[in-house]
């Protein structure tokens, strides 16, 4: 029994239709995504910097004091430097470490106020099981190699990756604020004009001293 010409058509173009969206899926399986640093845009952005109304020393200490309310080791704590981390368990058999670099950079040497720059490395780890092979003497046949599992189990990195997220330093950033402390600093008072006479207070002082 012959098909008629009209069945035939819509036959064909919904095979054709089929073949063509099977070579767009094929293709865009195959390709391949950009390399990190190509995706990397170097824009003008404050989600890893915030300037705060204190000298180095003073932000990097609210730092330091911002990372010890939460958990965190300190394991570096200078003027200009923080290095902290603290460990995660969201599942039985992943581990996740999040170390944060603080470095606090004054405007102007010795004044305020102060950048601090702040970037966060999120490190994944896997247990990973392991295997010993045993040997097993069967008499005609010899020995066989059996595995068998041993109780050495490790954490394997599996993933290593900047934090990006602007609500997280956000909010680290607000801690921040909230723990610095700023010392006044002391006022000197200006030199006279030369030509002029010192003032009275000064005068008298000199007057009294002896000759």
């Amino acid at each position: 029994m012959s098909v008629p010409i009209s069945q035939r058509l819509p036959i064909r173009r919904a095979a054709l239709c089929g073949t063509a969206v099977l070579v767009l899926l094929l293709s865009a399986c195959s390709s391949t995504r950009p390399p990190a640093f190509q995706r990397e845009e170097f824009a003008v952005s404050d989600t890893f910097s915030r300037s705060f109304d204190g000298n180095e020393a003073q932000t990097c200490e609210a730092a330091r004091r911002a990372l010890l309310s939460q958990g965190y080791v300190v394991t570096i704590a200078n003027a200009d430097l923080v290095n902290a981390r603290k460990n995660f368990q969201p599942e039985h058999d992943t581990h996740v470490q999040i170390e944060f670099r603080v470095v606090c950079s004054a405007q102007r040497k010795g004044s305020r106020p102060t950048l601090a720059f702040v970037s966060a490395l999120q490190d994944r780890y896997a247990l990973k099981k392991g295997s010993t092979a045993a040997s097993v003497g069967v008499g005609a046949i010899g020995s066989l190699s059996l595995p068998f599992t041993s109780g050495d189990d490790s954490l394997v990195k599996v993933a290593s990756e900047t934090v990006t997220s602007a609500s997280f330093y956000d909010r680290f950033f607000k801690l921040v604020a909230s723990y610095l402390v700023v010392e006044a600093e002391p006022v000197t008072p200006p030199a006279p004009p030369l030509g002029l006479p010192p003032p009275p207070a000064a005068a008298a002082s000199a007057a009294s001293q002896p000759g």
